[in-house]
């Protein structure tokens, strides 16, 4: 984005010609008609000593070296507080050519570093400004440190620029306010930092560090091609952590220049961790939470999520060895889970190995995230996503080591048969083999050899008396021969059918064969309980 043109002053004559009658930009010194930068030393020896802490500043245009500034410097010098002290000060469009060392100044008017540049280090560690700080469109060539500054007032730095870092470590801003958007090549560094005021701070950066930032009002931020780490930050009111969709937009219609992200392959935002954070006011709003660190965080199920929040999910069939019988269900799952499988014994290929400082969580620690971020889904009317955390909750569960072996038996079948309630084609493929095995057993031993024929008898009494019958019915005798015959298969499969659906078929069944469709009765309707179940929770609302 174009640097603004600047308005007009009276610029210095020193080279000027007809071709380029302007010359030099920077403004003339009162009663010179050279900038500071160009008088004479005697001039300028002059005008120095004229000075007083406190004094007005106006060096608009003007270009510094190291020297230059300190000469400043020592005139504004005040010996009773031992520091520098400028009153409005004037260095927009101004030029510093080496390391700006302003450490430690008070700026006790308005500082307008409106389009300045700052071609080497920019030093404002432990500076006071005690009004509005403008660095709008300004470009710190080198890392810019303001750790431990003070702004009192306003601050903007709408559309500037930082070709390194933009350290902003234990700042207070007590207005807060705009902050950007700006443009960072490398990293923002707000850990400790606090913000007084309400807040909107617009960021292009690789990465936000915001470790025990503190803000006492609401903020927003919204951000592209970051990676924020948000740990143990403080905050009592909401707070936004958002992706912005597209460039940002300065307040004169212009897009913020993105070259610096060239190699970038998208301008996604990553947060890093929560932990430590009380998330009973957080919004996140399209953010990639796979890399994401949760646990030590409380109140996750209050957590608002926002548009398109991704997660990371379990390893793809093509990432892991071909021979492998282990296979994952496709779920969204945390970062630490990820470690924490990955660190494991024998593990399988395709998870995320921890980096180095971020710990190691087992699966007690993980149940609880996983339950709070569950129900911050459920709340959100999100069911299916819902379903995946319900999972993770689950295994958490099972791999953990508080549990009685009696209860991890019972979630490991519970696991096996159907995922937990909620993978139907596991429990259909279980339906399915208990059928096959039902129909095997009843064909093999259940069916009757024959079908029992039922017998009368009785006696018929001499003169025309009452006849009495008494019916009995053959015992169904073992099969023996062929017994694997259509005609058996067409009973057996009815006798199945009938148990799925806790019915009985009418079938003659041997005794083995009765115990069999008890059996069946018993575990049939269950697994397609269990697919009907693991069903519903994909797909409702």
């Amino acid at each position: 984005m174009n640097t603004p043109v600047p308005p007009s002053w009276p610029h210095c004559a020193h080279g000027a010609a007809p071709a380029d009658p302007v010359g030099c930009r920077g403004i003339r010194v009162p009663a010179h008609a050279l900038c500071l930068a160009h008088l004479t030393d005697v001039d300028r020896d002059s005008y120095l000593v004229s000075l007083a802490p406190g004094a007005k500043i106006d060096h608009r245009g003007t270009t510094f070296t190291s020297t230059l500034l300190t000469a400043l410097q020592d005139a504004l010098y005040d010996p009773a507080t031992g520091t520098v002290r400028f009153g409005n000060t004037h260095f927009e469009y101004a030029s510093f050519e080496d390391d700006a060392n302003f450490v430690d100044v008070t700026f006790e008017g308005n500082a307008e570093f409106k389009a300045a540049t700052f071609g080497g280090t920019a030093w404002f560690t432990g500076a006071t400004f005690k009004l509005i700080a403008r660095f709008d469109y300004a470009t710190f060539e080198r890392t810019a440190w303001f750790r431990t500054a003070t702004f009192e007032g306003d601050t903007e730095f709408q559309s500037a620029t930082f070709g390194e870092d933009a350290r902003f470590e234990g700042a207070t801003f007590e207005r807060s306010g705009f902050f950007g958007p700006l443009v960072c090549a490398d990293q923002i560094l707000l850990s400790g930092a606090s913000f007084g005021g309400p807040a909107i701070l617009e960021f292009a950066a690789r990465r936000l560090k915001c470790y025990r930032t503190r803000w006492a009002a609401t903020a927003e931020i919204r951000l592209r091609y970051t990676t924020v780490d948000f740990a143990h930050a403080v905050f009592e009111y909401p707070l936004t952590i958002a992706a912005e969709p597209g460039p940002f937009v300065s307040s004169r219609g212009e897009q913020l220049t993105e070259d610096v992200f060239a190699g970038a392959p998208s301008p996604s935002v990553r947060l890093a961790s929560l932990r430590g954070v009380d998330a009973a006011h957080l919004v996140l709003a399209d953010v990639d939470l796979s890399p994401c660190l949760f646990t030590g965080a409380v109140h996750l199920d209050q957590l608002r999520l926002e548009g398109a929040c991704t997660f990371d999910t379990a390893p793809s069939p093509a990432s892991r060895r071909r021979w492998s019988p282990v296979r994952f269900t496709n779920r969204r799952v945390l970062a630490e889970e990820q470690h924490w499988r990955a660190g494991r014994p024998g593990a399988v290929r395709g998870w995320n190995v921890a980096v180095l400082g971020t710990g190691r969580v087992g699966p007690l620690q993980l149940a609880p995230v996983y339950r709070a971020l569950r129900k911050a889904f459920e709340d959100g009317k999100h069911e299916p996503g819902a379903a995946d955390f319900y999972y993770g909750e689950m295994e958490m569960r099972r791999h953990a080591g508080d549990i009685p072996r009696s209860e991890r038996g019972l979630l490991t079948a519970y696991w096996a048969l159907s995922g937990y309630g909620l993978r139907a084609s596991r429990a259909l493929v279980w339906l399915g083999a208990a059928m096959f095995l039902t129909i095997g057993l009843l064909m093999g031993w259940g069916i009757a050899q024959d079908t029992p024929k039922q017998t009368a008898t009785g006696t018929v009494p001499l003169g025309g008396g009452k006849v009495a019958f008494e019916i009995d019915k053959d015992d169904p005798k073992n099969p023996n021969g062929d017994r694997f015959t259509g005609e058996r298969f067409e009973k057996a499969l009815n006798v199945t059918l009938n148990s799925v659906v806790f019915r009985s078929s009418g079938q003659d069944l041997t005794t083995t064969g009765a115990y069999i469709e008890m059996t069946s009765r018993l575990t049939e309707p269950v697994l397609l309980g269990l697919a009907v179940l693991a069903i519903r929770n994909r797909v409702k609302r």
